[in-house]
């Protein structure tokens, strides 16, 4: 859908220069500040929201002093961005640990070798100009 909360729940993103709610460069839905994640959590007693649908670089991202953290599990999302992915265990005491997957490119060559992706080298990007 293109409003309503289904849309808000799945398009709407968090936004740290926005203080409460502004227009979403997707077109639809809104961005959210660190505020409105706040009041959200206060108002109905919980600690985190997971959220997905959102490509970010580490394959999970903090936001609003780790009140709210997303997760986005495609690395090397579409074969256009050099991401990683991620999964989100909660183990029974609720602490919450991430195991990261890292992207591949076409030969089978994991993308970077720290802890953050790295960007290919240009030789494995020349096989798109085909």
């Amino acid at each position: 859908p293109d409003t309503g909360l289904l849309c808000d729940l799945l398009w709407s993103d968090p936004d740290v220069s926005v203080t409460g709610w502004g227009e979403n460069d997707r077109g639809v839905s809104y961005t959210f500040g660190p505020d409105r994640v706040h009041t959200f959590l206060e108002r109905n007693d919980l600690d985190l929201i997971v959220r997905a649908h959102q490509v970010v670089e580490d394959g999970y991202e903090f936001f609003g002093d780790r009140s709210l953290v997303t997760v986005f599990s495609a690395p090397n999302y579409c074969g256009d961005f050099d991401n990683s992915g991620a999964m989100m265990r909660v183990d029974e005491n609720l602490v919450c640990s991430f195991q990261v997957l890292k992207p591949v490119d076409s030969n089978g060559q994991r993308w970077g070798g720290g802890s953050r992706t790295g960007t290919p080298p240009r030789s494995r990007l020349d096989h798109r100009k085909a």
